[in-house]
């Protein structure tokens, strides 16, 4: 049998390559054990062993076996061979696509095989594959990656209906870490010690106020955000949004992807805690400082990051929109709403629709415009161009007049 197929990376090489600058010499990671093992030396004494290692691609995110199957005795690596392959071979020019990612689009198949290439990620990894266990009842590998292989698109339809932001971190000294699970999400209210976050669990990606962080290099990240907390961030975080059948159709909105954030140092370093934070096991930076954002940010805040709102795209360049069309040459027509729900469903155009957030949407804009200021952190593109940069000063005191409006109709925190 091949052994170049039994040493399973769960995190491809070529992933690990886009957190090093082209321009080092040694192609290795600074590569932290959270959890190093402890030995019995020969007069009984316990040490651990050393933590950070400066290894080579090849020997880091990697088991031997991880994805090998047996039937009947024999060893088959076929699953790492064909399915893996093609989905990384996929998956790598569409992480590339959008790294570069600037209006107008024209990427072509790029949202899916992006789509596709994260939820698989998200479920390949150790820690991916314990929550599927937990979730599926598998009782042995085989079935186990049956499972995986069943349900490789169940992240797909949320996220294409999320809030896509690209997140730079080319004005940072610090850059964006790579983990052993890099398909990383973040709620506000699950903090790292709560039941949520417990053994193999993230906050589910239903959850209103769950963030997906899918860094696609050192120094770009994609952020999906749920439209359901952009229009109502008072709502609990820990509520679940409309329509979260993970399994159906659903419609991307291209203009929609905010570009153009540009993060601080220290947002960085919170983004990377919170990495850290949801890694099982291993972590790893281009340098080792990078490795250690708790140095600079602590779990008490976990809450309060960029003032509750870091990895939130702008609303100001976020449209608020309720139902699209689609028209077809037969002259046939169909529609979704803003959560993917079809005119035949009992909740088309219900739950999140104009009567439940059309006011709690614009104060939060005007929460955000006092935050944040008149530059937008976050452009869309609208009829071929994209959002103005900064708010006039009328556009700016409109905001404003919309939160104080807000607060003498008591909404909450607005």
């Amino acid at each position: 049998m091949p052994q170049e197929f039994r040493h399973n990376h769960y995190v491809p090489e070529w992933y690990q390559k886009r957190f090093i600058p082209t321009s080092q010499i040694e192609r290795e990671l600074y590569y932290l054990d959270l959890r190093p093992e402890s030995f019995v030396d020969g007069k009984g004494r316990v040490h651990e062993r050393t933590g950070l290692h400066r290894w080579g691609f090849k020997f880091c995110f990697a088991e031997r076996d991880l994805y090998t199957t047996q039937l009947n005795g024999v060893d088959s690596t076929e699953i790492e061979k064909q399915f893996f392959g093609a989905i990384d071979r996929e998956g790598r020019k569409a992480v590339e696509y959008y790294t570069n990612f600037a209006h107008p689009w024209d990427g072509g198949n790029a949202l899916q095989e992006l789509m596709m290439y994260m939820s698989t990620q998200k479920l390949r990894t150790p820690k991916g594959l314990g929550w599927l266990r937990e979730a599926t009842g598998a009782t042995d590998r085989n079935l186990l990656l049956a499972a995986l292989l069943q349900l490789r698109q169940l992240y797909c339809a949320i996220w294409t209906e999320c809030i896509w932001l690209l997140a730079d971190a080319t004005r940072s000294d610090t850059k964006f870490i790579v983990s052993d699970h890099p398909v990383t999400v973040y709620n506000r209210r699950c903090g790292p010690r709560s039941q949520w976050c417990r053994g193999f669990n993230d906050p589910d990606i239903q959850l209103h106020a769950t963030h997906t962080i899918f860094p696609l290099s050192m120094e770009k990240a994609l952020i999906l955000t749920n439209l359901s907390w952009v229009r109502n961030p008072y709502q609990s975080e820990v509520g679940v949004r409309p329509n979260p059948n993970p399994f159906r159709n659903t419609m991307f909105k291209v203009l929609d992807i905010q570009t153009l954030r540009h993060l601080s140092e220290q947002e960085v370093r919170e983004i990377n805690f919170i990495i850290k934070s949801r890694a099982l096991r291993y972590i790893g930076a281009a340098r080792e400082e990078w490795l250690h954002p708790e140095l600079y940010v602590t779990k008490s805040d976990w809450n309060r990051y960029g003032q509750g709102y870091l990895l939130m795209p702008d609303p100001r360049s976020v449209t608020y929109g309720v139902e699209t069309v689609i028209g077809y040459e037969d002259g046939t027509a169909t529609a979704f709403d803003e959560y993917g729900r079809r005119p035949w469903d009992r909740d088309f155009k219900g739950e999140g629709s104009v009567d439940d957030d059309w006011n709690t949407f614009h104060c939060f804009q005007g929460e955000f415009a006092r935050l944040f200021g008149p530059f937008r952190r976050g452009r869309a593109s609208s009829v071929m161009r994209l959002d103005d940069e900064r708010d006039s000063d009328d556009y700016h005191k409109y905001h404003l007049g919309l939160e104080r409006k807000g607060l003498k109709h008591g909404r909450k925190s607005c």
